[in-house]
This record gives C-alpha cells, structure tokens and sequence, in this order.
C-alpha cells in the first residue's frame, strides 16, 4: 500500500467519523423534540383526568348542598344550614378551578358557562322561593312543593350538563391517549435505532483511525519492557548479547559486553579489532577465524576463548551466533557471548576429581584381586600347614608351643573371615543390580537354615508377620537378613536365649520426615526385634561404618563389615536402615523399601 492510498482512506475515515458525528447530533435534538412532545401529551392526558375529576367533585358538591337544604327545611337545625353554606363554598372553589382548566378549550369553557348559570338559576329558586334564614317567617307547604320541583328540574339540567362535558372530555382523552401511546411506541424506537446505528459508525471510525496509534503505543510498550528485561537478564545471567550486520560490517554491542570486560558501557566503538584486545593472545585466531566464517562464508560457530579483563582477570566465554536475513535481503548475525568461568572451573574440579575416582577405583579393584587371590593363597597354605601340625607334630609340642599354634589357628580363622566380608561388601558395591519380585518370607526361610546350627546353638525363638512380595535383589535381601538374624544372635544375654520378632507394615514417608527425604511416599517397613544386650543411643548411626565396632574381640569376635553391608544393600535398594537400641532391654533394626 502506498502512502497516497494510506493518506486517501485516511481522509475517508475522518469523513465517517465527522458524519456520524453530525447524524449523532441531529438524532439527539430530533429525540429531544420528541421527548419534549411526548411530556406535553402527558401533561394533556392528565389535564383531561383532572377536567374529569373536578367535573366529579362539582357534582358531588352541589349534590351535598341540595341533601343540606333539604334536611335543614325539614329539621330547622342549623347544622345543615352550616353545612349547606360550606357546600356552596366548595362549588364556587370547583367552579373557579374548572375555569383556570378549561380556559384553552373554547368549547369546554362555553359549556363551563352554560353551567355556571344553571347552578346560579339553581340558587336564586332556592333563596327567592324557598329558603328563609328567618325561623319566624312561615314557609307555606304549597310554595315548598314547587320550590323543590323547580329545583329538580334545574338539578337534572346541572347533572346533565357536567355529563355533557365529561363526556366530551371522554372524547378528548381518548384522543390524546392514542397520541401519547403513538408517540410512546414509534418515537423511542426509531430514535434508538438511528441512535445505534450512528453509534456503531462512530466507534467503528474511531476504532480504526486510532488501531495504528494503539498498536503503535503497545508495539513501543512491549520493546520498552523487553529491552529493560534483556538488559537485567544480561547482568542476572552473566551474558551479553551483538548484532553484526554483515553487508555494512557494523557491529553493536549490548552494555553487557562491555561489562564483562570490566569496562562501563560504551567504553570503545564497538569492532572485531577492538574486542580482540581484550581477547587472550593463545586465543585470539579463535575469534579471527569466526570473523572470517562470518564475513565471507556466511556461517556461524560456537566457539570457547578466554578475555583479559581491564583489571587482569582471566575469564571464559562462550560465543553463539545465528544468521537471519531481514526483509530487504541483508545477512545480520546475532548472538551471545556467555561468561562460563565458574561453570568450566567447576567441571574443571569434577574432570579432576574423576581422574582421581578412577584412579581410586582402580586400586580397589587390585586391592580386591589381591584380596580374591593373593592374600587368600597363602592364608590356604597356613591353615593346611597348621592342620598338618595338629595331626602328626601336636604331640611333641611343648605347652607353649600349642598355645602359640592355637593362637596362630585363630589368627588364621579371623584373617579368612575378614577376607571374606571384604569380599562380600565389595561384590554388594560392584554387583549388576538385577531385581526381581520376591517374597521376602522365602528368603528369610533360606537365611534362618543358612543359620540354622547358631540358632540351635543358643536356643532361639524366631516369629515373624507375613511379608510382602517386593522386587528386590535376591541374594541381597538373603544377606541382609542373615547378617541382622546373626547379629542378634551373637549379641545376646549371657543364660537368656534370644526371642527376635520380624513386624512387617506400610507406612508414609511423612511419618518418618527427619530420616526419609522423599515427599508422600509409600514404603515398607520391615523391623527385626530382639531382647539382647543393646547399646547406647549415641551409637545408633556409627554402627552402620565401615570396621566399626562397639565390643572387643576377645568378647565378641567379628570384622565390623556386617552392618555396613546390610546399610549398603539397602541403599542399593533406594531404601534408608536405622537403629534403636536400649542397654540390657534389645535393639530394633528397621528396614524401609519402597512400594513400586
């Protein structure tokens, strides 16, 4: 569109708006002139209801005092004579009211007069033949009779006169109600009508002369914000952001950019040349090489380099970019430049604490093969050597020399059975963890006959809940029990044979919040009960270490390997183990898995 079209139906649009403004202005005095004629039929239509009712009352009137005369004739009492004089009033009130009324109306006001005078023909036969104000003076019976006819011709001629006029002011009614409800229905209506539709031409007009303007302000309002949340998320997220335009090789730079080189905004002309002062001399083919992609090939890459802030400080940034073409055909290359300092010392710290883990890892493994094969070779050969001695030498021993050789036999025997533990916590760490639903009441069958000779041995009592099927790892959950089973039984009371319970329930993560960190979560809670010696609380998470032990091994031999194997097959389960224990009452080992 060009701009003689924009300008044209510019011009269009103000011609609507200014004719609608005029239709707007003439439907407001046309609808105020109607208004103005319709509060006049009003005012007409109560004016016939007042002609109407005055008429009434007049009648009502003149009846009252024709009732009053007549009683007081018959009577004498001055009451009715009183009241009579007060009816009279009234007539002449009504009378002068009816004039004001009708003094527009020529023919109701002819039709007033005319009855003015038979109500005045109707006073003077009254007061010339019948009434007398003096008692004294006798009032013979013949000229009462024709004062009272003569009356009552005069009164049919007053009543048919008001009727007269009621009736035409009836007809007047009727006309003015018909008008003021013709006036009532088409006016309003056509007004409205004319007025919705100049309305809708004129919000329409004013709607699209100020769209642009609107859009405009809007269009402005939303770059305003943008521009001020960019420049607060640069500074937030430790990023700047350019624009390249590749046809006029100008560069612009956001505040940022300056600031990450510790620079205030604005500080040089944006360039590649300038900004590559900055950039560290190792680097600094980096960023040549991305002007020469962008200029001439018209690519862009991400690329990683380090700057030399102006206080000497080392930073790394990371610079991505992106070709768009704009409407005129021009290549403009945006993009960011990402300050990743503490991001890449970060991985940095992680790539060296690998290369240490790996390491650390590698020598496990060879301590376990040594542990696997080396160690356990010659631990054979002392065993098989000591066994050889007890045999064939043990008799030409001295005493001494048997203690010595029962004491290197122990020896021997706890060396294996450290062995062995190592083995067992190391293959519970390195292990493939394949799961598979179990019931856990069979693998506590198999752990109590795997310890079937020590539970004979000390005389103890087993029960245990039904427990639930869970997908586990198999020979895991088998270990775990016989290591808390054996751990019960060898720390029991001198003389007092071992009662252990197995309790199995559900419960909520949120009942146990300080040792599960997972939010409404389901789990199983498996204890393991005895009566045995106990321990202190302050105890209760060091026994889960590594070689920790709490008694001697004279009293109570063992590697202190055996709970923190069942605390890492529980973790391996995604599982949490804790301890509760009291001296000389017995300990409660409590297994929590989650319900998959």
């Amino acid at each position: 569109m060009n701009l003689n079209s924009i300008f044209n139906k510019s011009i269009l649009l103000k011609c609507i708006f200014a004719g609608s403004l005029f239709i707007l202005i003439f439907i407001s005095t046309f609808l105020y002139k109607h208004s103005q004629s319709l509060v006049d039929s009003g005012k007409l239509l109560v004016h016939s209801h007042r002609v109407n009712l005055e008429l009434e009352q007049l009648n009502s009137f003149l009846k009252d005092a024709e009732i009053n005369q007549t009683s007081y004739f018959v009577s004498r009492d001055t009451v009715f004579l009183t009241a009579f004089n007060e009816s009279r009033k009234r007539v002449s009130q009504s009378i002068s009211t009816l004039q004001v009324l009708t003094q527009d109306n020529l023919k109701q006001h002819n039709n007033l007069d005319s009855l003015i005078r038979l109500i005045k023909v109707r006073y003077n036969i009254l007061f010339e033949n019948s009434i007398n104000l003096n008692d004294s003076v006798h009032v013979s019976g013949k000229r009462f009779n024709k004062s009272l006819l003569e009356g009552k011709l005069v009164m049919q001629a007053i009543r048919n006169q008001i009727n007269d006029m009621i009736q035409l002011e009836n007809i007047y009614l009727i006309e003015r109600q018909e008008r003021y409800e013709h006036e009532t229905f088409l006016t309003p209506m056509y007004s409205l009508f004319l007025l919705l539709f100049s309305l809708i031409v004129f919000v329409f007009s004013y709607y699209k002369i100020n769209k642009d303007l609107e859009s405009l302000k809007k269009s402005n309002h939303i770059l305003k914000i943008a521009t001020e949340s960019m420049k607060h998320a640069e500074e937030i997220g430790g990023f700047s952001s350019w624009q390249w335009d590749l046809a006029s090789n100008t560069l612009t730079f956001s505040d940022n950019q300056y600031r990450l080189l510790g620079l205030e905004p604005n500080a040089f002309a944006p360039s590649i040349q300038s900004f590559a002062e900055f950039v560290h001399p190792e680097d600094k083919h980096i960023v040549l090489n991305g002007e020469n992609l962008a200029l001439y090939q018209h690519t862009s890459s991400v690329a990683f380099f380090r700057v030399i802030r102006k206080d000497g400080n080392i930073r790394y940034l990371k610079s991505m970019g992106k070709i768009l073409t704009d409407a005129a055909g021009n290549k403009i290359l945006i993009g960011i430049n990402n300050d990743i300092t503490e991001e890449y010392l970060i991985s940095k710290a992680l790539e060296d604490r690998n290369k240490e883990l790996e390491k650390s890892n590698k020598e496990l493994a060879s301590f376990n093969h040594v542990a696997s094969h080396d160690l356990q070779e010659p631990l054979r050969k002392i065993q098989t050597f000591i066994s050889r001695i007890n045999e064939k030498e043990i008799h030409t021993l001295s005493e001494q020399g048997k203690d010595y050789l029962q004491r290197i036999q122990v020896s021997a025997k706890r060396m294996r059975v450290l062995i062995d533990d190592l083995l067992l916590f190391s293959r519970t760490n390195k292990v493939e963890k394949i799961f598979e639903l179990t019931n856990l009441d069979h693998l506590l069958e198999q752990a109590m006959q795997e310890l079937t000779q020590q539970i004979e041995e000390t005389r103890a009592e087993i029960s245990s809940d039904q427990l639930p099927i869970v997908e586990v790892i198999p020979f895991q959950i088998q270990q775990l029990f016989i290591n808390l089973i054996a751990n019960s039984l060898k720390y029991c009371k001198p003389g007092v044979a071992p009662v252990i319970a197995i309790k199995s329930t559900i419960i909520d993560s949120t009942d146990y919040s300080n040792l599960i960190k997972e939010k409404n979560k389901k789990y199983y809670k498996i204890s393991l009960i005895d009566n045995g010696l106990g321990f202190e609380k302050q105890y209760e998470e060091a026994i889960f270490t590594l070689f920790y032990r709490l008694h001697n091994n004279s009293d109570y031999p063992g590697t202190g390997i055996g709970l923190a194997i069942c605390k890492k097959i529980v973790e391996n389960h995604e599982g949490y183990i804790k301890a509760e224990s009291e001296v000389g009452i017995g300990t409660t080992f409590s297994i929590f898995l989650p319900v998959k």
